[in-house]
């Protein structure tokens, strides 16, 4: 049974939980429904959301669940702070990290036809774009935006729990 906690928390932790579940599914989503392959720099931004969702779902059973909530918030800023880095490869503002990187789950059976029939995807190509700004960027805006919005519910709960 969830622990009752102050509704700023409340707020904080259904957003980091939603914020997650809806960023990490829409990327999967993306993935296995319409093959848009992550790159390198799309899988680090994937993790982060991981550990939100794992935080914030614990903060419906902890107490206090502000601690778990900001971290949880932290792992979102993280995830966005990484699209951040990823959008400004894709639109050729720096250079990333890395180059590329291939899909080697594509192919079931000999990991070397794995390999082999793997498409290779490049971390500095958006392969999609709406309005003009890559996944990485949408990711960054949606996750920051969150992430402070998270901040200021858990700063408005007054040291609550």
């Amino acid at each position: 049974m969830p622990i009752p906690v102050a509704a700023p928390v409340r707020a904080a932790r259904a957003l980091a939980l939603g914020l997650s579940v809806g960023l990490l599914g829409g990327a999967l989503v993306s993935e296995y429904v319409f093959g848009l392959y992550p790159c390198e720099m799309c899988w680090w931004q994937r993790y982060p959301h991981a550990v939100a969702i794992v935080l914030a779902g614990l903060a419906f059973f902890w107490r206090p669940a502000r601690p778990l909530v900001a971290v949880a918030a932290l792992a979102i800023l993280a995830s966005g702070l990484i699209g951040g880095f990823h959008a400004g490869v894709e639109y050729g503002w720096w250079e990333g990290m890395s180059a590329c990187t291939a899909d080697t789950f594509a192919a079931g059976g000999d990991p070397l036809d794995a390999i082999m029939s793997a498409p290779v995807i490049r971390c500095d190509v958006a392969p999609w774009s709406v309005l003009g700004v890559s996944l990485a960027g949408w990711n960054f805006l949606f996750s920051t935006a969150g992430a402070l919005a998270i901040f200021g519910l858990i700063a408005r709960s007054e040291g609550k729990a």
